[in-house]
């Protein structure tokens, strides 16, 4: 079946988007690629200085997800107009080339730096779980008809994992999967029913948050993971990506998940799941990464992060997940 995962990315240069623009939305401008996995994206800036993305979806991709996002970015900015994220300049358009249909959205530009970019202390990670929390609470009461319930970045879909071990060559990596599978399935599984669901951002990795001229943590680009699925894999994912590269990763997870419990409080067994979570969403990106990068060995965005994952899975294996859960839950409540 071909999803966006498994079918190639639009190709667009910068002399067709110009005249997206100016035909679809009467702007003259100049654009700039910019990293992309499935879609592609372009920095836009017209003669006035004026920035925006444009956002040229696989063609794969569904339009009520597409709306999905849209009606979520509007539902955010409602709620809390301090929160920045990328609302919809105009309807969602769409283009033919080459007798392929794309969707295309013109977003607003955030400005800000990545988190990737600055330098994080405790506190600063206490708050950017603040901000995750802050973000779910604007999010708390949205409901759409479209929940993406099978989507290959959720972390209830796990049986996705298993699908692609097949690409990992190496035995022992295997079984390091295998390791954090079963955890999953003792801890977060088996109590699947007693886990609250809503609608989460499900991407909060250092390249998606922003930070002000200020230093606060206010904005969140690129909606196109959100699922319907555990409210605590919010703060699991962001907490996981913050691990990787660290010699020791407790005490900034811990931080994360005390500033979004300080903000959006979790019951006992959510928090209990989230160590478990972490690491099985380190465990969907490394199998996934096996996967496509066979499908498109070309594509370098593929890679980001892989070495580090690998490396922080290999050794976490070692630890006792058990002890390392119950001190993470300890410290969110302290």
């Amino acid at each position: 079946m071909l999803t966006v995962f498994n079918t190639p990315p639009p190709y667009f240069t910068n002399n067709e988007v110009k005249d997206i623009l100016f035909s679809r939305y009467k702007i003259k401008a100049n654009s700039k690629l910019l990293f992309s996995d499935r879609d592609q994206n372009f920095l836009i800036k017209d003669s006035f200085g004026k920035k925006y993305i444009l956002k040229i979806s696989n063609p794969s991709e569904c339009i009520d997800y597409l709306k999905l996002q849209s009606e979520t970015t509007l539902f955010i900015k409602s709620n809390n107009p301090d929160l920045r994220v990328p609302n919809l300049i105009e309807d969602i358009k769409s283009i033919k080339k080459d007798g392929i249909i794309y969707f295309i959205r013109l977003l607003k530009f955030i400005e800000g730096k990545f988190l990737k970019d600055i330098v994080l202390n405790d506190d600063s990670y206490f708050k950017l779980g603040e901000f995750i929390g802050i973000l779910d609470i604007s999010l708390d009461q949205f409901d759409h008809k479209f929940k993406n319930s099978d989507f290959d970045w959720d972390v209830q879909v796990i049986d996705l994992i298993k699908s692609r071990l097949t690409f990992i060559e190496n035995e022992n990596d295997k079984k390091t999967i295998r390791y954090f599978l079963d955890a999953y399935k003792s801890n977060v599984e088996i109590n699947s029913l007693k886990l609250r669901k809503m609608y989460i951002h499900n991407d909060g990795n250092d390249q998606n948050i922003l930070v002000d001229r200020n230093g606060r943590f206010n904005g969140i680009i690129d909606f196109g993971d959100m699922v319907y699925s555990y409210r605590a894999a919010e703060p699991a994912i962001c907490m996981s990506y913050v691990a990787l590269g660290k010699s020791e990763s407790y005490k900034a997870m811990a931080n994360i998940l005390k500033g979004y419990h300080s903000k959006f409080p979790l019951k006992n067994i959510e928090l209990e799941a989230i160590t478990y979570i972490s690491f099985i969403r380190l465990c969907i990106s490394v199998t996934m990464a096996a996967w496509r990068t066979k499908l498109f060995p070309s594509n370098k965005y593929l890679l980001i992060s892989q070495e580090k994952a690998w490396n922080y899975l290999r050794k976490i294996r070692h630890e006792d997940l058990e002890l390392f859960s119950k001190k993470m839950v300890d410290y969110a409540q302290s």
